[in-house]
């Protein structure tokens, strides 16, 4: 596994541009399968579960071809049955988390489906019941094979129905439409997941002939149709992506501007970091962060410390509480972290206090940072990451310390970030990838 030799204390200056939306385009190619005709998608990321999920629609019989760089055709004609019931497949989606969206559109499409229990990131318990309660709602029956690892879910033809969801579950809600557009009959969902890449995937769905409405809004009501055909799309800019360029320019007082950024799809993200005093332009689509040798923290209004948590969009998204928070480490003032969906996303905070942050972990779900303002800067140290978002984070924190560090395990970062040494060092970092 590769590792990351990072010499810090270097400054950022110049012009990047986000990469294509991880979690909107593993739903986007799950759709393709959706169709017998040609999508083709474009502003696709070079990253590691991106080309592992193709890998698996190429198995799965999808014709696949690229046809410029973040550019790919996709023409599912023929799905192998017989591949999508074997151990290779359920073998293959234990390690990519995005492979439970292949559920709804093999379940709507064949009339059965097999997959693993999900794979991904090490950040706590990541329940499917959502998932499995809206297939069932719609008639298919379950089966789980404790034994071999695996869920089984077949329907002769899946039926519209009203359904409240347990949870705003995004993949829930995105594999739930997916397999209720080719039903029979009117499904409504209530308590959908209304982030940006679900209303994507919905307008996606519409040109592919789909009849969706609500989009945008927590309750959708979709009247299946007999067929789609096909499209083309093209994925926004991952705003997880956009929040990391703008804690990092923070940490290491670089001037960066971010361009492309969609910036009416990033939601809450800039005022929140903004709550903890970094300044920055919207300027058009692009965000400008001026070099910043102090940041501070802001209270609220009755005085008392500020609190970061997440929560179902438009409220802010828990892929960034890792990156605010260790940005929040060289800030001046105080702030709590509340992380409330994942029991095991903060416990990578144990690597910031060894670097001479001041973190408090508080129980599995919450975290007291105490801003240095820059007084104590950062130690280097050597590091493994454990998941995509805390390796950013930990890959932030050693841009920006004295010293020269090492991160091991950065398979987790390239899972969702793409070239991320290359595109930063063109900027001034000074990050070497070692095997």
């Amino acid at each position: 596994m590769p590792s990351f030799i990072i010499e810090g204390g270097h400054r950022l200056n110049g012009t990047i541009c986000p990469q294509g939306a991880k979690n909107e385009v593993l739903q986007i190619l799950c759709a393709v399968l959706l169709t017998s005709d040609e999508v083709t998608v474009q502003n696709v990321p070079d990253i590691l579960d991106v080309r592992n999920l193709i890998d698996m629609l190429s198995q799965l019989g999808v014709a696949v071809l690229n046809t410029a760089p973040g550019e790919w055709t996709f023409k599912a004609s023929e799905i192998d049955r017989n591949y999508a019931e074997s151990m290779d497949f359920v073998t293959r989606s234990a390690s990519l988390r995005g492979s439970v969206m292949l559920l709804g559109p093999l379940l709507a499409r064949l009339g059965h489906a097999t997959v693993s229990k999900p794979g991904g990131d090490k950040i706590g318990r990541r329940r499917v019941d959502t998932h499995i309660k809206g297939f069932q709602a719609l008639g298919a029956s379950f089966t789980l094979n404790e034994e071999r690892g695996y869920y089984e879910l077949r329907a002769d033809r899946l039926k519209g129905t009203y359904m409240l969801l347990d949870e705003a579950s995004v993949t829930g809600t995105a594999n739930i439409i997916m397999a209720a557009v080719l039903a029979d009959g009117i499904t409504t969902i209530y308590n959908a997941a209304c982030e940006p890449y679900v209303q994507q995937l919905c307008r996606m769905l519409v040109r592919m002939g789909a009849v969706i409405e609500g989009i945008g809004s927590n309750m959708l009501t979709i009247r299946g149709v007999e067929r789609l055909h096909g499209t083309s799309h093209k994925v926004l800019p991952d705003m997880i992506e956009v929040g990391s360029f703008i804690g990092m320019a923070a940490m290491t007082s670089s001037e960066l501007t971010i361009k492309d950024v969609s910036y009416d799809n990033l939601g809450i993200i800039p005022a929140s970091f903004a709550r903890l005093g970094i300044r920055m332009e919207q300027r058009g689509d692009d965000i400008f962060i001026p070099a910043q040798e102090h940041y501070q923290i802001d209270s609220f209004i009755d005085g008392s410390i500020m609190t970061l948590a997440d929560a179902p969009w438009p409220g802010l998204t828990p892929d960034l509480l890792s990156v605010l928070l260790v940005t929040a480490t060289q800030a001046k003032g105080s702030v709590l972290i509340h992380q409330k969906m994942f029991e095991s996303r903060l416990f990578f905070v144990d690597n910031l206090i060894d670097m001479g942050a001041q973190v408090i972990l508080c129980d599995p779900h919450r975290v007291v940072v105490i801003g240095h303002d820059r007084q104590f800067p950062l130690q280097a140290r050597r590091m493994s990451s454990p998941d995509i978002r805390a390796g950013i984070a930990l890959l932030i924190a050693a841009m920006s310390a004295e010293g020269t560090s090492r991160i091991d395990n950065i398979g987790q970062i390239d899972r969702g970030y793409q070239n991320i040494d290359g595109r930063l060092n063109a900027l001034g970092a000074r990050i070497t990838r070692v095997e």
